[in-house]
């Protein structure tokens, strides 16, 4: 199964990832955790990143399909994988196909801009391995702390109300088209997000075996 998970930021696309990851025994590609980590051991990619990022703006699409590239050649995607953060843009969606990438199923998950606002205000994600929380729909076992790998928790920077803003409008006007582009190459299924993580998941589920 290849999958391509299309949403607006904080609109849980993560969450549903690890999800389908489970269910379907394929890892998950996500180009925002690949960023983060490049941004926290100071690479050169991470400088380049951290500069969009803090803006609010999308990495240049040259600098996105390398590291997308890289990461689909190793071992563990050849059953399969979910792409959550990629493509961004027509054009990204473009390069995949001219790499030869074949993919089964485009899902957009579908939150408004609303809802997400708020979700983001209690957003948290770990500082060592980058497994995301919600002070309310999500929360930890145990206060601050990483189920996982123990670490500590954080709020990112890009989720503060004015950057989530931004990254919505980002959002709507660059990667929104992709609806359109796979609708029309008959790979598009919906999902509309729910409240319970639970019942987005089931959501996802029926509109990926549609």
């Amino acid at each position: 199964m290849k999958i391509i998970l299309l949403a607006a930021p904080g609109a849980g696309k993560g969450t549903q990832a690890e999800k389908l990851s489970e269910h379907f025994s394929i890892p998950t590609i996500s180009t925002g955790a690949i960023l983060r980590k490049n941004i926290k051991d100071g690479t050169e990619l991470g400088k380049i990143a951290a500069e969009y990022i803090h803006d609010g703006r999308l990495i240049p699409d040259d600098v996105m399909i390398g590291v997308v590239k890289d990461r689909l050649s190793q071992s563990d995607c050849e059953n399969g994988f979910i792409l959550d953060g990629f493509p961004r843009t027509i054009a990204q969606a473009d390069a995949l196909e001219t790499a030869g990438i074949e993919l089964d199923h485009v899902l957009s998950i579908e939150v408004p801009d609303e809802t997400i606002i708020t979700r983001l205000s209690g957003r948290l994600e770990c500082s060592g391995c980058s497994t995301t929380y919600h002070k309310e729909y999500r929360p930890p076992k145990t206060e601050g702390v990483c189920d996982k790998c123990g670490a500590a928790l954080t709020q990112r920077k890009d989720d503060k109300p004015e950057t989530v803003k931004s990254r919505l409008e980002t959002y709507h006007a660059e990667t929104e088209p992709l609806l359109d582009y796979y609708s029309k190459k008959g790979k598009l299924r919906i999902a509309v997000g729910q409240e319970e993580i639970s019942d987005t998941t089931k959501m996802v589920l029926k509109a990926l075996e549609a």
